[in-house]
């Protein structure tokens, strides 16, 4: 068994629990491929992968433990093949957090927007598996994940309170200007922005209370968009009935992660909005490289003039609270993000 090493010095997340890394295990990318999606990781480049990467990675910068995901999931495919990959990827994954314990836990995936099939397989992954939650993506081929159609699965993710982390993809629109750039560098953001507008005006967030909703890169382009988000029912009066009536208060109950928001630009926007008990550390590894990962926590811990017991949240309690197999750390156990 792989034990964490001693915490490095100097490193901005030292014993921190790291909830946006991601995993790209070789059968996976396989399986996109002869399943005919041969742009399998859409927006961005293929990393090279292997466990001991991302545990050395962690090794490096004093990660305690993460909470891996497979990303995008499950493609737009039938519901039983659907199916069958995610009972794959899932089975992969708690073989994986075994033989790893306490340095990693892990997000399943679903064959959403198949609400029954990720019904069954939600069922099986939080009560036979113990998977620590469910990785989604903003939109399943044009489904957001605020759609009434998938409300059946929301209600019981809430019932269950399963947090959810919601990383983007690309948009289902077509015929769109791209500029010769990949949809990850402007269009990912505003894809959590397309969903946060979703769950305000259909007001999932009002009628599912219990979800748990962590949106990636500290919720896209959510911080600075959400006052606009809230001038609706200015624009068009009829949204009035469409909107909760503190519609900035739900959006501040949304976790967020630390990921590529570590500059002076992006972080102001999200330091005047998250709170500090719903913010979480993410390095988006192996996507982004570890140096950068470092040098955006260094950013976010010298000037987000958080106090100590703020960051001792971001780096470990609110995760704790989230994630049950991380929730036996005792106080002495924390160490210090500075």
């Amino acid at each position: 068994m792989r034990t964490s090493a001693s915490v490095a010095v100097g490193t901005p997340w030292s014993n921190a629990i790291d909830v946006h890394h991601h995993i790209v295990p070789e059968f996976y990318v396989e399986e996109l491929r002869r399943l005919g999606f041969a742009s399998t990781l859409p927006g961005v480049d293929k990393p090279a992968w292997k466990i001991e990467t991302s545990l050395d990675m962690m090794d490096r910068q004093g990660i305690r433990a993460a909470v891996v995901n497979i990303w995008p999931g499950v493609p737009a495919v039938d519901a039983d093949t659907g199916a069958h990959l995610a009972r794959w990827i899932n089975e992969f994954m708690a073989e994986l957090v075994s033989r790893h314990p306490g340095r990693l836990g892990a997000f399943a995936v679903l064959p959403l927007p198949h609400v029954d099939a990720a019904l069954a397989e939600l069922e099986y992954c939080q009560d036979v598996l113990g998977l620590d939650g469910v990785g989604l993506i903003t939109n399943y081929n044009g489904v957001y994940i605020g759609d009434p159609s998938l409300d059946e699965f929301l209600a019981e993710a809430a019932r269950r309170r399963v947090p959810m982390f919601v990383h983007p993809t690309v948009p289902p629109s077509t015929g769109q200007p791209a500029f010769g750039l990949p949809a990850s560098l402007c269009e990912f953001p505003f894809e959590t922005v397309r969903l946060t507008a979703q769950l305000l005006y259909n007001r999932t967030l009002e009628r599912h209370p219990g979800l748990r909703l962590i949106l990636s890169h500290g919720g896209g382009g959510m911080a600075y968009f959400a006052g606009r988000l809230a001038l609706g029912p200015l624009i068009v009066s009829d949204l009035a009935e469409r909107l909760p009536e503190d519609p900035i208060g739900y959006l501040q109950k949304l976790y967020s992660d630390t990921a590529m928001i570590g500059d002076p630009h992006a972080f102001a926007s999200v330091r005047s909005f998250a709170r500090p008990d719903r913010i979480l550390v993410g390095s988006d590894f192996p996507f982004m490289p570890e140096s950068f990962s470092a040098e955006n926590g260094r950013f976010i811990v010298d000037h987000g003039a958080f106090s100590p017991d703020e960051l001792t949240r971001i780096q470990l309690g609110n995760a704790a609270e989230l994630f049950p197999r991380f929730a036996d750390h005792s106080e002495s156990e924390r160490g210090s993000l500075t």
